[in-house]
C-alpha cells in the first residue's frame, strides 16, 4: 500500500439531512483506520469570481455587508454557478447584477480550489479579465455595495489590514500580484 492509500479515508455512502436550493448537508459514512464514523459535510454549488481589470491596473471590487460575520469588506464580482452555466458566464452575469460593468475581455481561469475541504464541498474558480463596459446600474438589490475601481498597488494594504471578506478575493487577486 502506498503512503497515499493509507491516508485515504474510507466512503461508504452518505444521508441527506437538510437541502434546498442553495446547500445541502450530509452525512457521511467514513473509516479512518478502524474508526468508522458519520461526518457532516456542507455540500454547495460552484462558485466562479471574477479579478476584472481595466487599462490603467485597477481593480473592478464590491465593499459591502455580510450579515453571516457581520462584516463589511471588499470582494470580487462573483458568485454561485446557476445549472449549465461555465465559470466565466457565471463571472459575466455576476458582474454585471452586482456592479453594472460587464467583463469584455478573455476569461483566463487562475485558480480551482476549494476553501474548506475538511467539512464543505464548494468548488472554486477564478478567473482573471482584462476589460470592462459600463452597461447599466446594478440590478440585484440583495448584492448592492459600494462599487469601485481600486488600483492593485492598494490591494497589498487592503489585504494586511483584513479589508477582504472570503478567500475568493484573497485567491485571486495575490495570483495577479505574483504575476507582476
Amino acid at each position: 500500500m502506498t503512503p497515499d492509500e493509507a491516508m485515504r479515508w474510507k466512503v461508504f455512502g452518505e444521508r441527506p439531512v437538510y437541502s434546498d436550493e442553495w446547500m445541502r448537508l450530509v452525512q457521511v459514512d467514513v473509516q479512518v483506520g478502524t474508526q468508522r464514523f458519520w461526518h457532516d459535510v456542507v455540500r454547495l454549488p460552484a462558485v466562479a469570481v471574477g479579478v476584472i481589470l481595466d487599462q490603467q491596473e485597477r481593480v473592478l471590487l464590491l465593499r459591502r455587508h455580510r450579515f453571516a460575520v457581520d462584516q463589511i469588506g471588499w470582494e470580487l464580482p462573483g458568485g454561485l454557478r446557476e445549472l449549465g452555466e461555465t465559470g466565466a458566464q457565471t463571472v459575466a452575469r455576476e458582474a454585471v447584477e452586482e456592479t453594472g460593468w460587464r467583463p469584455i475581455g478573455e476569461f483566463e481561469l487562475l485558480s480551482r480550489y476549494q476553501p474548506m475541504p475538511g467539512m464543505i464541498d464548494c468548488l472554486h474558480e477564478i478567473y482573471l479579465v482584462r476589460g470592462a463596459e459600463l452597461v447599466g446600474t446594478p440590478s440585484d438589490p440583495h448584492e448592492v455595495g459600494e462599487v469601485a475601481w481600486v488600483e492593485l498597488s492598494e490591494v497589498p494594504r487592503l489585504i494586511a489590514e483584513g479589508a477582504f471578506l472570503g478567500s475568493g478575493p484573497l485567491v485571486g487577486l495575490l495570483a495577479v500580484l505574483a504575476r507582476r
